[in-house]
């Protein structure tokens, strides 16, 4: 594959389902539908870890979490373990980001880049503390103030996003022509979708107008009741501070618009690629750290294992990939940093080791990997780790703590029938069991979580401190000031 720019684009917290040629049938995504039919959409792509920290972590390593640490948002990702950015950077590309890094930030940290324009970090270097309490986890706080954010409005989120997306294009129109002895990557990192779910008005009252339906399972007696959920629902509680059916619909109108501004923000970065006229020579992904439940099933935000949460749309187009083409292969953002450096016409290698992934472009030629589709968790709101796995047309959810889940992807895309206690499907699930312990042992994975969260906790002063310090409600967009509770 000859090699050229890159223009990597990420959002957060975008639920795969929440796009128009996936067939959603109400959200408004045009820049990134145009984007999907000139190149490859993947229908089942997985983040490593369904929450910001680590997720952002192991797409920047290449690794999944339990290989290279950085459990929880407490545990930021600090530049020890090579990137792709480094790799890259050491071959002598331009390897620029523009917008949301989530990492510890501080400053002899060397996350890899040549540059990092407007990043937002972990606060303080330090992030969600709270997040390293694995036991008796109290309720968080502030789920109030998440309701009562639902609605048209202006965030900080939305005005920091379009600052991205300028810096974003004055970058592709001033700054590129200056790297063209050799193929540069733009990292354009956006916040939203993620909460607060406050939505511009133009795109809020767009949806508001429809008449929406009520998420998947979100009647009270629908939700289907497994421990690892329930702890989630008790702990991160935004549902219990909605009253009615109405402010249901407030949250998912404003989710709805910020997922067509966030859209709104990609088509003018787009914009500026083709106007500079670069988009012959710059391949372009598209991505988000994780997914979030949006309602289904009673619960808000990301962390569990649903294809909604741990699910991410993942989109690549420009030289050598197929337009129109849908890859139905199960991949993983470890297969990312492999292609990124491919792209570039680098070896998949980061700090001399080969990389674990996949190739996506080898994916797209019709190879089906043998490395395992995995995604685990190990963070806010569980007391145990937690980790999904994929194989052919299963999904096998694993608890330490709690009974495992089993479902049918092809016949159950929804996830609404757990096979796990059918005993037509126990050779099934015990084959899924199988698979996840030959490629980790959750238990010991579990433990070696918990001892560094626990030292983490000890140097931060200890439980109480932690809890004092306050819930993190979301990261303060650069110039902002921090909100607990």
């Amino acid at each position: 594959m000859r090699r050229s720019n890159l223009l990597v684009l990420m959002s957060d917290e975008h639920n795969p389902k929440f796009l128009h040629s996936a067939g959603h049938p109400f959200i408004e995504t045009p820049n990134l539908d145009a984007l999907a039919a000139r190149g490859t959409r993947f229908t089942s792509a997985y983040t490593t870890c369904p929450i910001c920290v680590p997720a952002r972590a192991g797409f920047a390593i290449g690794r999944y979490v339990n290989e290279i640490g950085y459990w929880d948002n407490g545990d930021p990702y600090d530049g020890a373990v090579p990137s792709w950015h480094h790799a890259l950077r050491a071959a002598g590309h331009r390897v620029v980001s523009i917008g949301k890094l989530h990492f510890r930030g501080r400053p002899d940290d060397d996350h890899g880049f040549s540059e990092e324009i407007v990043p937002m970090h972990v606060i303080d270097g330090i992030g969600d503390v709270k997040g390293l309490v694995r036991d008796e986890i109290p309720k968080r706080k502030g789920g109030d103030k998440m309701a009562q954010r639902a609605g048209p409005g202006e965030s900080p989120y939305a005005t920091y996003d379009r600052d991205i997306a300028s810096r974003a294009q004055i970058w592709l129109h001033e700054e590129a022509p200056k790297w063209a002895d050799r193929p540069w990557v733009l990292f354009v990192s956006f916040v939203l979708p993620h909460f607060p779910l406050t939505a511009p008005p133009h795109w809020f009252y767009r949806y508001w107008r429809q008449n929406l339906p009520m998420p998947k399972l979100y009647a009270k007696p629908s939700r289907p009741r497994h421990p690892y959920h329930d702890q989630y629902e008790y702990v991160v509680d935004y549902d219990t501070h909605f009253a009615s059916d109405a402010d249901v619909k407030r949250a998912i109108a404003g989710y709805s618009g910020l997922v067509s501004m966030m859209d709104e923000n990609v088509g003018n970065v787009l914009r500026a690629l083709r106007d500079t006229g670069l988009v012959n020579n710059t391949r372009v992904f598209y991505t988000s750290d994780h997914g979030d439940n949006a309602g289904a099933r009673g619960l808000w935000g990301k962390s569990t294992l649903y294809e909604e949460s741990a699910g991410v749309p993942l989109i690549i187009a420009g030289p050598d990939i197929p337009s129109g083409r849908v890859i139905d292969t199960p991949v993983s953002h470890i297969d990312c940093a492999p292609t990124i450096l491919e792209a570039c016409g680098e070896p998949p290698r980061v700090g001399g080791r080969d990389l674990p992934g996949a190739s996506l472009f080898d994916v797209v030629d019709g190879l089906k990997p043998a490395r395992p589709v995995i995604s685990e968790y190990h963070a806010t709101a569980s007391i145990a780790g937690a980790y999904m796995l994929r194989f052919g047309r299963f999904k096998y959810c694993h608890y330490v703590a709690y009974r495992p889940q089993l479902f049918d992807l092809v016949e159950d895309s929804e996830e609404l029938v757990d096979l796990a206690s059918d005993p037509r499907y126990a050779a099934t699930l015990a084959e899924g069991e199988r698979l996840l312990r030959a490629a980790l042992d959750p238990e010991a994975t579990d433990a070696r979580a918990k001892q560094r969260q626990a030292e983490l906790l000890a140097s931060f002063g200890g439980r109480e401190k932690a809890l004092a310090r306050g819930d993190l409600g979301f990261t303060p967009a650069p110039g902002t000031a921090a909100e607990m509770n």
